[in-house]
């Protein structure tokens, strides 16, 4: 049985762990973007480290619909944020490989803005003495949903062993509102829920993880095929020993 006070305790002890080693002196950079993953990780810096030591950053492209719940979060958490739009920056870079005479793909389109977003945070990071945060999901990480050197990247990851399932029960531990903790999983890049990219739901996926049990065939068969083909993103660059 998960239990959801417990881990968040470890966790915030953990973060508090990490910056006494690697970051003593340094703010928690966290780019907000309004869901439960980054809003969780942001609470729980905010619980390690004190609301003075943690900025949230948001990186809208051009327009963000959303954006609003992302700016909720920040004052719900007592943070100070930073707004970064990438747009002018992810689009220049994507005409100019187009002006080069290759010709765009889909995952060209969407990874990019995505490492972009990663490129300004840690910007910030180098202005204002920080630490990264990666809000990536154990979930999401097991089937290749994250963006290398994206928002796979960072210094210090406190959700990556956790599924998505837990991380909303540790969200809910936090306090968070239930119309972020439960907010629909979406990239904000492809137009696309998380879910509606996978083609299964992530009940169905963190059962799998957990307990071995998938009962459609076809999606056992996806998400084995997945994770096979992403675990390169799950592990350190093969280095050459000579």
């Amino acid at each position: 049985m998960f239990d959801a006070n417990k881990v968040k305790d470890a966790a915030v002890c953990w973060i508090r762990g990490y910056f006494e080693e690697y970051g003593k002196g340094c703010r928690a950079v966290v780019g907000l973007s309004g869901g439960k993953d980054s809003s969780v990780t942001a609470a729980l810096c905010v619980e390690a480290l004190g609301k003075e030591s943690v900025l949230g950053v948001l990186m809208p492209r051009g327009e963000q619909y959303d954006i609003d719940i992302s700016r909720e979060v920040a004052a719900l958490l007592g943070i100070k944020h930073y707004e970064v739009n990438i747009g002018a920056s992810a689009n220049a870079l994507l005409d100019a490989v187009a002006a080069s005479g290759l010709t765009l793909t889909r995952p060209a389109e969407v990874n990019t803005p995505a490492r972009i977003r990663m490129s300004a945070l840690y910007a910030v990071s180098a202005i204002l003495n920080g630490r990264v945060a990666n809000t990536c999901n154990l979930s999401e990480d097991w089937v290749g949903y994250s963006t290398k050197f994206g928002d796979s990247a960072g210094d210090f990851s406190p959700l990556a062993n956790l599924t998505v399932t837990e991380v909303r029960a540790i969200g809910r531990a936090l306090g968070l509102p239930p119309k972020i903790v439960d907010k629909t999983p979406e990239d904000g890049l492809s137009g696309l829920s998380d879910e509606e990219n996978l083609g299964f739901t992530y009940a169905i996926l963190d059962k799998y993880i957990r307990e071995g049990v998938c009962e459609d065939a076809a999606i056992k068969e996806k998400i084995d095929r997945l994770h096979e083909q992403n675990l390169h993103k799950m592990s350190l660059m093969p280095c050459f020993k000579p």
